[in-house]
């Protein structure tokens, strides 16, 4: 139970990523709070994880909404110990068939709601002193994709935003880490047709896709007591595809 005692906030935790990291950090002692647009989803997830497992409706990229419903989380828990930013969409166009429209929404969710719920939380964990920040970024804002330049500029963002907020925040007893996955099986992937998913393959030393499960594991790590000493990292779980 490295995680007793602890609560976790974990943005995008209906489904996917989130809903696993919220599941093994129960799983492992910790109270969850998920907070998602999807509010069905979100309400069956915590439904399904059980005790210790709490839900808020939020859209990230509404700067009113995320202070509002920060505040009252901290009024409610008084404390968040782990964050966890993992909400973010894809809405891919070639280049030169994408809208600025397209450009922000993906901005505006990925990296703008990262800054939005990262502000309001860490007004929090500096008073208390100490604070795990794990911010979900992807190997795609490592080394780019064709049709994906408002997705890859937005992890990129966010590993720009990781490192920054490593240095800032330090002297707090705040870590601040990034973990950027590499095809993982998703609702996203799923959807890919099989030639596709053969091609991917190819890339991947390991020869699959990863699971949200093999995400969680190292989020748990990152979180615990046991990576006290590691900050402004971004860490690739890829099966090998960017070593």
């Amino acid at each position: 139970m490295v995680l007793d005692g602890k609560i976790a906030l974990i943005t995008g935790g209906a489904s996917g990523i989130g809903a696993a990291i919220a599941q093994k950090f129960v799983q492992n002692g910790a109270s969850v709070i998920i907070v998602d647009v999807d509010e069905e989803l979100g309400k069956a997830t915590i439904q399904n994880i059980g005790e210790r497992a709490y839900f808020y409706p939020l859209n990230i990229a509404d700067e009113d909404s995320v202070n509002t419903t920060i505040d009252r989380i901290m009024g409610e828990f008084t404390k968040v110990d782990i964050l966890i930013n993992n909400a973010g969409i894809t809405n891919d166009r070639l280049l030169i068939r994408m809208t600025k429209e397209d450009w922000d929404k993906v901005i505006s969710v990925n990296l703008t709601g990262t800054f939005l719920v990262t502000r309001a939380v860490v007004k929090y964990m500096m008073k208390q002193r100490f604070g795990r920040i794990i911010n979900i970024a992807s190997v795609i804002g490592l080394i780019g994709n064709a049709g994906q330049a408002n997705y890859a500029a937005s992890k990129a963002g966010i590993i720009g935003f990781t490192k920054s907020c490593a240095k800032e925040l330090a002297s707090r007893n705040i870590t601040v880490n990034a973990i950027a996955p590499g095809f993982i099986e998703t609702r996203m992937t799923e959807k890919l047709p099989e030639a596709i998913k053969q091609e991917y393959f190819k890339l991947i030393p390991l020869g699959r896709f990863g699971k949200p499960e093999d995400v969680a594991n190292l989020a748990l790590f990152l979180a615990s007591d046991q990576a006290d000493y590691i900050t402004g990292q971004v860490i690739a779980i890829d099966g090998g595809m960017v070593m």
